[in-house]
């Protein structure tokens, strides 16, 4: 079996940011902007959209786990064109207002775990290893997955599994579980994944693991992923510049539908993907983590609501 420690050591080494030519050639940053990477992780994408706005342009980024933060500061460095911070994402209006950042020329921000989080033994992200049923992004603050599980209702569970999961079977799930941690705690991985998998169990037709959504669904959960969305997209048109281009990379269908909603209100925003973005079978093959993958780009109209004049340019899709 291989060794869990330097599994997630070497994933360090074989990260690769998702869509990163379709994020160049759609977002187009250019020498002398400045850009916000609203989920920093590794810095993959922050890396090419560095490389892109010099000379003379200027990153802000964050990201609200403090591991990634390390990894990134590692890799981007500590020139005075870089500015990072730790934080969620929702906090962008009062990041921008207390260190007093002017509006940005444009801003991405990847919603996916990156795959250092996923193999960290002692996240609880995976089932893939026996691992403690953690999941919080930022593992100082906030209730862990096991936490979750341990005091709250069936009904309760089985809403979760079956809204942030858009699993079926949930109440069947919520059932078993509840029944499961009267005779011990549920504080595993494994754990969690056995009781799921007996329950569906899998048909040999089925590409993924019966215990994949109930995992997704307690880690939005877990880190609140849909309401900090939706915050933050509300948030954006206060620190992007009127003309800025917005990226955002969504996993699941949840996170894009709000993506597309917000999008789609035409007194804020030019689109210019109609049908979002997914990878290229060449980029599959490369980094099969990115399947799932979605991006979607818009333009912040002017405050008048008038489109910016070299937007036709960018039309795709």
């Amino acid at each position: 079996m291989t060794n869990t420690k330097e599994q997630f050591m070497s994933s360090k080494l074989r990260h690769l940011p998702v869509l990163s030519k379709e994020v160049l050639s759609l977002l187009q940053p250019k020498p002398g902007e400045v850009w916000f990477d609203a989920t920093v992780g590794l810095a993959g994408h922050s890396q090419l959209i560095l490389t892109a706005i010099q000379p003379n342009g200027r990153l802000i980024a964050m990201d609200q786990d403090p591991a990634m933060m390390v990894l990134a500061r590692e890799k981007l460095g500590n020139e005075k064109n870089i500015l990072i911070f730790q934080g969620n994402f929702d906090q962008i209006s009062d990041l921008f207002a207390q260190h007093q950042i002017p509006l940005v020329d444009g801003l991405l921000a990847d919603l996916g775990i990156c795959s250092v989080q996923l193999d960290d033994p002692q996240r609880g992200f995976s089932f893939r290893m026996e691992c403690p049923l953690d999941m919080r992004m930022n593992q100082e603050i906030g209730e862990r997955a096991d936490q979750i599980i341990a005091r709250s209702e069936e009904e309760e569970l089985a809403d979760i599994f079956y809204y942030y999961g858009e699993e079926r079977q949930s109440r069947r799930i919520a059932r078993k579980i509840v029944q499961e941690r009267k005779k011990q705690a549920i504080t595993t991985t494994g754990q969690l994944a056995n009781i799921v998998r007996s329950c569906l169990p899998r048909s040999p037709k089925q590409r993924i693991d019966p215990a994949t959504r109930v995992f997704q669904a307690l880690r939005i959960a877990v880190n609140d992923e849909l309401g900090a969305l939706e915050r933050f997209l509300s948030q954006i048109p206060s620190i992007v510049k009127p003309g800025g281009r917005v990226g955002i990379i969504s996993f699941h269908s949840l996170e894009d539908r709000m993506v597309k909603l917000e999008f789609k209100k035409q007194d804020l925003w030019s689109t210019i993907t109609r049908k979002p973005i997914e990878a290229s079978e060449e980029e599959l093959k490369e980094n099969p983590r990115c399947r799932s993958a979605k991006l979607r780009v818009a333009i912040l109209k002017d405050p008048s609501g008038q489109p910016v004049s070299n937007e036709t340019n960018l039309g795709i899709g």
